[in-house]
């Protein structure tokens, strides 16, 4: 009796100095944030200003603020800027457009397989649209 009480308080005074850290299992890590490759290569989290059309620039979203960036999709609202290109680009005005953007569709990024990056961009105008752009339209993002 008198060895089964030793045992019990030496469990038990081992219990108290093993940390709680080794006494329960490991939480997993959270995965790395998903990103959104800009026009540069570069991997991009929440950002506030995104161009669409990298060639001309004629096209950014500007004022960009994310209501969530998750492991399947990212939802933010802000303003279109597009240049009308009226009467041609060079001369052309940029006018906002308020817009709801969603990115989704994430996969390996080629340049690092490691890495998720969003495939596809969601454009919801939620006054008018840029003519002859739909109100609700989806793009690939191809950088």
């Amino acid at each position: 009796m008198r060895t089964a009480t030793l045992l019990c308080a030496a469990a038990a005074l081992v219990a108290g100095v093993v940390p709680a850290s080794a006494q329960s299992r490991t939480a997993p890590m959270d995965p790395a944030p998903v990103v959104v490759v800009d026009c540069f290569s570069q991997a991009r989290v929440r950002p506030e200003e995104y161009l669409l059309a990298c060639g001309d620039g004629n096209n950014r979203l500007v004022g960009l603020r994310w209501d969530t960036w998750g492991q399947r999709t990212a939802t933010a609202t802000g303003t279109d800027m597009v240049n009308d290109c009226t009467p041609y680009c060079a001369a052309g005005r940029f006018r906002p457009y308020p817009v709801t953007v969603t990115l989704s569709h994430p996969r390996p990024w080629p340049d690092h397989p490691d890495v998720q990056q969003y495939t596809r961009v969601r454009l919801l105008y939620t006054d008018t649209s840029p003519h002859p752009i739909p109100k609700d339209v989806t793009y690939k993002l191809v950088y």
